[in-house]
C-alpha cells in the first residue's frame, strides 16, 4: 500500500518514491526527506515496484535492493525500476557489506537518513543539469542527457550511472586532456573510496560497449580526453 506525505507545496522539491521494506527505515526516510521539502511516497510491495513507479511518475527512486524475497534479484529488479523510472534516477540501497563501482547512486545499510538525504540531492541536482545540457555528439556517437541514453551508431549502448556521467564529461570538453584524478573529482560522487586505476577500468568498459564510436583517446602519462 502507498503511504504519502505531502509537504507544503511552496517547499515542494519534487517527488521522492521510497521502496523500503523496513518500516522503522522508510519512516525515517520519510521524516528526513520531507523536511528538506520533498513530497515522498513509501512503498513496502517491491514486487510492485514498476507499476508503482508508472503510477507515481517521481522525480527521482530510493530503491531498497536488501533482504529479497524471492523470486526477486536485486539486478533485474534495479534494471526494471530504472528503466521504468528514466529519466528520474534511481538510488540504491544496499545491503550490508557491499562493495559498489564508486559513483554509482547508492547507499549501503546501515545508513545515516542524512547521507541518504545527500545521495538523493546529489542525484536530483545532477540529473537537474543533464536536462538543462543539449544533446552531445562525437561523429556516430550521440548521447542525451535528458534521457541518460547514449546511441553508437545505429545502436543504443546501456551504461552504468558511472560510465554515462564519465563519457558526458569527457564530451563536455572536446579535445581537453583530463588527468585521472579530474575523471575522479569530475564523475565520481564525492566521498566514494575509489582509486585512479578505477578510471581506467570504466574507459575500457566504455570501449567496449561503444566499439568504434568510441571518442576517447588515451594520452599516455596523463589521462584521457575525447576528441569530437
Amino acid at each position: 500500500m502507498l503511504n504519502s506525505e505531502v509537504p507544503r507545496p511552496a517547499e515542494s522539491g519534487g517527488t521522492v518514491l521510497v521502496f523500503e521494506h523496513d518500516p522503522a527505515v522508510a519512516e525515517l526516510e520519510r521524516v528526513y526527506l520531507a523536511r528538506e521539502g520533498y513530497r515522498v511516497v513509501v512503498e513496502s510491495d517491491r514486487a510492485r515496484a514498476v507499476a508503482v513507479v508508472a503510477e507515481v511518475a517521481p522525480d527521482a527512486v530510493v530503491l531498497d535492493l536488501s533482504a529479497l524475497p524471492p523470486p526477486l534479484g536485486a539486478a533485474e529488479l534495479y534494471r526494471r525500476v530504472a528503466e521504468a523510472a528514466r529519466p528520474a534516477p534511481v538510488i540504491r540501497v544496499l545491503p550490508p557489506g557491499r562493495a559498489e563501482p564508486a559513483g554509482d547512486r547508492a547507499v549501503v545499510r546501515p545508513f545515516s537518513p542524512r547521507a541518504l538525504v545527500a545521495a538523493v540531492a546529489a542525484a536530483l541536482r545532477a540529473h537537474a543539469e543533464d536536462t538543462a545540457a543539449d544533446v552531445l555528439r562525437a561523429g556516430a556517437l550521440v548521447l542525451d542527457p535528458r534521457t541518460r541514453s547514449v546511441r553508437a551508431g545505429d545502436r543504443p549502448a546501456t551504461l552504468t550511472a558511472t560510465e554515462f556521467d564519465l563519457l558526458a564529461h569527457l564530451l563536455r570538453h572536446p579535445g581537453r586532456v583530463f588527468t585521472r584524478e579530474q575523471l575522479l573529482a569530475a564523475a565520481w560522487t564525492s566521498g566514494a573510496a575509489a582509486g585512479v586505476r578505477t578510471v581506467d577500468v570504466h574507459v575500457a568498459q566504455l570501449r567496449a560497449k561503444l566499439g568504434p564510436a568510441s571518442p576517447i583517446r588515451t594520452v599516455r602519462g596523463v589521462g584521457y580526453a575525447a576528441d569530437i
